[in-house]
This record gives C-alpha cells, sequence and structure tokens, in this order.
C-alpha cells in the first residue's frame, strides 16, 4: 500500500523525519486544531510521503476521550446478538465512536475479563449483554467505579437498581403472546429456557402472571436440569420430541421463551407429521416463539412470535453509555431504565 514511500514505524521516526517533537506529533494525531496552522500543514504534506499509520492503541492511552467503547456478548454466533450489534455499530459511528467486540462464550469468568480488557484498552464504556451469573455481580461493581457499564438485553442479579438497562419490556410481549394464543385455539403451554440470564425468570413470571390475570392455570414445560445450556435448539427439539412420544395432545399450543426454542419444537413437530398441511385459522399442534430471530420467518412453518425493537434498544444503549461517559452533570451518570414494547408478529406456526 506505500509503493515506494519511506517506511516509518514508530512516532520517534516520524518526529525526526518531520522535524517536529513527539509532543506535537501526538497533539496533531489528537486534533490537528492543538497545533499551529503551518506546523499542522507541513506535519500533513509530510505525512502524504511516507508510509505510517499511527498506533491506534498508543495514541489513545492518555486520553480521557479515547472515542470507544466495548461490547461484551455471550455469544458471537448468535443471529439476534449479531443484529443488535450491527445496530449499535450503526449509532456509534453516528456519534464518532469506535466499537471494541469481546466474546464471553456464556462464560462468567471470561465476561468478567472481557470487561477488564476493555477497560485495559482505555475504552470510555462498556454496553454488556450480560450472562447474569450472581457471583460477576461484585466485579461489576468494583469496575463501575472507573468505567461505565450499561446492560443490555438482560439484567444482571441485585444490580438492577445501581447500573442501567436497555431492553425489552417482559411483561408486555408475553402478554401480547398469551392474549393472541388463548384467543386462536388452546391455552398456551409455557417452554421455559434454561436459566442463562434474568429472561429466562421475566418471560416465565410475566406468562404465569397473564395467565391468572384471564383465568387460565399456567403450564410450564421444564426440564430437571438447572444448567445454562446455550444450545436452545437442541434443547426445544429434545424436550418437545420427548413430550410428543408420551402422547402430548396433537392440538396443543406451545408457547417458547426464544425464537431458538421454538425452532428445536418445530423440528420435533415436523417430524412427527404435525405440520404436514397448515390451514390458516384451523386448530391443531402450534408453536409459537418470542425475539423474531432473522431466520424465524423461514422455517417451516414460518413463525408466529414479537419482533424485539432491536434498532431502537441498540440506539439507546449506545446513547446510554456514550451519555454517562461523557457527564457534563451528575444527572447524566444517573441510572436508567428504558424498556420498549414488542410486535406481534403472526404467521403459520401458530
Amino acid at each position: 500500500m506505500g509503493g515506494n514511500k519511506k517506511r516509518i514505524n514508530t512516532m520517534e521516526q516520524l518526529s525526526a523525519e518531520i522535524g517536529v517533537s513527539r509532543a506535537t506529533l501526538s497533539k496533531y494525531f489528537q486534533d490537528p486544531s492543538l497545533v499551529r496552522k503551518s506546523t499542522s500543514k507541513k506535519i500533513a504534506d509530510l505525512l502524504d510521503t511516507v508510509d505510517y499509520i499511527p498506533n491506534f492503541f498508543a495514541r489513545n492511552m492518555n486520553r480521557k476521550q479515547t472515542g470507544l467503547f466495548g461490547v461484551v456478548l455471550p455469544h458471537l454466533n448468535d443471529l439476534f446478538y449479531m443484529t443488535l450489534l450491527r445496530e449499535i455499530e450503526r449509532r456509534a459511528e453516528e456519534l464518532d465512536f469506535s466499537v471494541l467486540i469481546q466474546n464471553s462464550h456464556g462464560d462468567p469468568e471470561k465476561e468478567v475479563r472481557a470487561i477488564k480488557n476493555l477497560r485495559s484498552m482505555n475504552a470510555e464504556g462498556v454496553i454488556v449483554a450480560p450472562i447474569g451469573a450472581e457471583e460477576n455481580t461484585p466485579s461489576f461493581k468494583r469496575i463501575s467505579s472507573d468505567l461505565p457499564l450499561v446492560f443490555v438485553d438482560a439484567k444482571c442479579p441485585g444490580l438492577e437498581k445501581d447500573f442501567s438497562f436497555v431492553g425489552t419490556d417482559n411483561s408486555q410481549s408475553m402478554k401480547l403472546m398469551v392474549d393472541y394464543l388463548r384467543r386462536s385455539g388452546t391455552p398456551p403451554k409455557y417452554l421455559t429456557m434454561p436459566p442463562v440470564n434474568s429472561n429466562s425468570r421475566e418471560r416465565e413470571q410475566a406468562y404465569r402472571s397473564r395467565m391468572n390475570e384471564v383465568g387460565l392455570t399456567p403450564e410450564v414445560i421444564r426440564t430437571s436440569s438447572e444448567e445454562p445450556v446455550w444450545d436452545f435448539e437442541s434443547h426445544g427439539y429434545e424436550i418437545v420430541r420427548d413430550l410428543l412420544d408420551r402422547g402430548l395432545s396433537k392440538d396443543a399450543t406451545i408457547l417458547c421463551a426464544n425464537d431458538r426454542l421454538a425452532m428445536g419444537a418445530l423440528r420435533a413437530a415436523n417430524e412427527a407429521g404435525l405440520f404436514n398441511e397448515v390451514n390458516e385459522g384451523a386448530l391443531g399442534f402450534r408453536v409459537a416463539g418470542h425475539d423474531d430471530h432473522p431466520l424465524s420467518q423461514y422455517m417451516w412453518p414460518s413463525m408466529t412470535t414479537v419482533s424485539q425493537d432491536v434498532h431502537r434498544i441498540g440506539r439507546a444503549a449506545v446513547d446510554c453509555v456514550s451519555r454517562q461517559a461523557r457527564a457534563a452533570t451528575e444527572t447524566d451518570k444517573l441510572p436508567v431504565d428504558r424498556l420498549f414494547p414488542a410486535q406481534l408478529c403472526i404467521r403459520n406456526s401458530a
């Protein structure tokens, strides 16, 4: 890329080549207006003649406003989180921020380590989609003393009032699903998700609450295992296949805690021949999900679900962390809760 240009590897070499001090160069790369116009032009003209790329991290090491923040996600192979990340990056670009991404792999220790890594890179703040491990609560409290943390999608136990949160209103979204399913067919049984984060508790509680409010008995389907399994598709498939083998009614309605569980449930139902024909309005076996996963509309049958407002959630998370990182007043540092309503997506599966 440098062609025949002279290769410059360090700031010291560049300083000697241009004939200005290293401190002046640092100011220039931070903001050209911080140095005299004649010096700024001299530096810019010579940069055009050499092959030099400033070290991003070294340049930001001692700056309070580095123009970057971190995002920690539990799994990078989950398309829901990738959709959320896309919206975060778009909003960050509008605000002239760069994004550093860390993957916790669903591991509490790696989650804390990821946040510490971002702090060492001088990130101004971090957006975290937390696993929800209670053992991480003390670490989050300590880290937040010098690094703003904003939780997105799920909350962290014990920190609900101390940290900002941006996500979906699970009470509203589950009410939408329960009301639609009970009106259009048999009352829904609820297939809960493994206890991987706060959504597993909140959505089950919201289901139970709404069923009780309308005079129906909640029926929660769960396994005996309390392991935080992230392989939701396999989990949903195994549970529903076992239920069908044991005589689950062919006109049952299964409301799944998320779309990935519902994908597994759909496979089990398809193997049992329950969706050979899908007649709109006809009673029969039904499956519904939650999230509007990018693949949910392409399943067979296409999945009835609720769509989280990922666009607004991603933007609000960035706005929240940037406001807290560059707080002009003490009020800007106060934690906020931003809950967004979901929308019902009626498709063929229910």
